[in-house]
């Protein structure tokens, strides 16, 4: 099912640099009639960040830097509308407001979070920009599987077979028994959760390679298809566990998340009968690049590094790679956010007729607490400033701020890596 094992690294060097060009002159000399390609396949999963919050509203931000401009221009077609991808399909399991839906269609923007599955949610993930550089690789038709939901671990809701049950941490269990919780009833919970989103994963991969016609028009069924590659975005929900991780913020606190990203690469590469497939983990980059002795640094640095790590595994080098996101998150936007959320937080405060504030003696009218508030805003954000935040971002922070460039660089960088490991 995968056309690029690894290769052997006993090998001389210039047979190594020989191998592809050999295998593209045998397949160029193989193929039956002129035009026919493999469907080429990819499978894309993770929680909320590879559903995708960035409203396509957030496009034109994206043109407003010289180094993203280009991008817009394969984002959009000369109606001004989101490409719509004539050899690119996406089968997309997510869930809304009633459930798990599965929407299906040729690629275009749309395919990003949806309160109903089944509905454009006018909202881009990752697999917008991947899809459109994957058209650009490829000669033949291109199906993407993408499977996501928001909220969810690697720990439980994704744990694989061969990790085993999860195992509470011995500082939590020690806690939960002072507390008098019934422990068997936790671990019974936990055990009816576990890798219940990893199964649904599976399974509807299976379900769209028993069929894939009935998805992409373009599929030749005498030429069939090849699984090319699988993207990981996830770790919100694992980065924040205090309970599995206690220890979070010294070294080697998030080990645990490092074993479960190997099990889980073993065993989608067994499910899916694709031993060699090139894997690609979207490590967490939320905030940007870390700052030194900045709040939560030592959490954030830890987990990145946990992420990346199965990468580096000598049984896994060579067809996994571990993608930074952090390089792609916009500054200028967290910097007007960090400022708006000063803005709210003084409206809170005013509500609450906080001592520190104006409004301690509850004296202040909503109007006038109206008022306050929009004078602080315009001194501290600015009208160009908070024009700018509008443009570029749609979401909270831990959606990467819900910006379309953001995603689309992220798309991008998972195509580049992808391809890479094809090479």
């Amino acid at each position: 099912t995968n056309r690029y094992p690894p290769p052997t690294h006993d090998q001389p060097e210039e047979v190594l640099t020989m191998r592809p060009l050999l295998a593209h002159a045998i397949l160029a000399l193989s193929l039956p009639h002129v035009g026919a390609q493999k469907l080429a396949v990819y499978v894309l999963a993770g929680q909320s960040n590879m559903q995708g919050h960035a409203k396509v509203e957030t496009f034109d931000y994206i043109g407003e830097d010289p180094a993203t401009a280009p991008w817009l221009d394969e984002m959009r077609g000369p109606d001004g509308a989101p490409t719509v991808c004539d050899d690119v399909w996406i089968s997309y399991l997510t869930n809304g407001r009633g459930g798990d839906g599965v929407a299906t269609g040729r690629l275009t923007a749309g395919y990003g979070a949806r309160n109903d599955p089944a509905k454009d949610g006018g909202r881009i993930g990752p697999e917008f920009t991947f899809g459109l550089e994957m058209a650009k690789a490829h000669d033949g038709p291109v199906l993407l599987i993408k499977t996501a939901w928001g909220g969810k671990s690697l720990h439980t809701d994704f744990r694989s077979p061969s990790a085993g049950p999860y195992a509470y941490h011995p500082k939590t269990l020690e806690r939960l028994q002072q507390q008098d919780k019934d422990i068997d009833a936790l671990q019974a919970d936990r055990a009816a959760r576990t890798g219940v989103y990893y199964r649904k994963m599976i399974d509807h991969v299976r379900r769209v390679l028993a069929a894939p016609g009935e998805v992409c028009s373009g599929y030749d069924p005498a030429e069939g298809y090849e699984l090319r590659g699988f993207v990981w975005f996830q770790g919100w929900n694992d980065m924040v566990d205090r309970e599995t991780y206690p220890d979070r913020d010294k070294p080697g606190g998030y080990d645990q998340y490092s074993e479960c990203m190997a099990h889980f690469i073993r065993d989608v590469r067994a499910d899916l009968e694709a031993p060699a497939m090139p894997f690609v983990i979207g490590v967490m980059g939320v905030g940007g690049a870390i700052q030194p002795g900045a709040p939560y640094s030592d959490v954030h640095g830890n987990f990145r590094a946990a992420m990346a790590a199965p990468a580096a595994l000598d049984e896994l080098k060579g067809n996994t790679a571990a993608v930074q996101t952090a390089p792609y998150w916009c500054e200028e936007l967290e910097e007007i956010s960090e400022k708006m959320n000063q803005v709210r937080h003084l409206a809170r405060m005013l509500s609450r007729q906080h001592k520190d504030h104006a409004n301690k003696d509850g004296e202040m009218s909503k109007e006038e607490q109206r008022a306050h508030v929009d004078a602080y805003r315009d001194e501290l954000v600015g009208a160009e400033d908070l024009a700018r935040l509008q443009r570029g971002s749609s979401n909270a922070a831990y959606h990467y701020l819900g910006a379309a460039k953001t995603m689309a660089g992220i798309g991008r960088a998972f195509a580049a890596a992808a391809l890479a490991m094809q090479r």
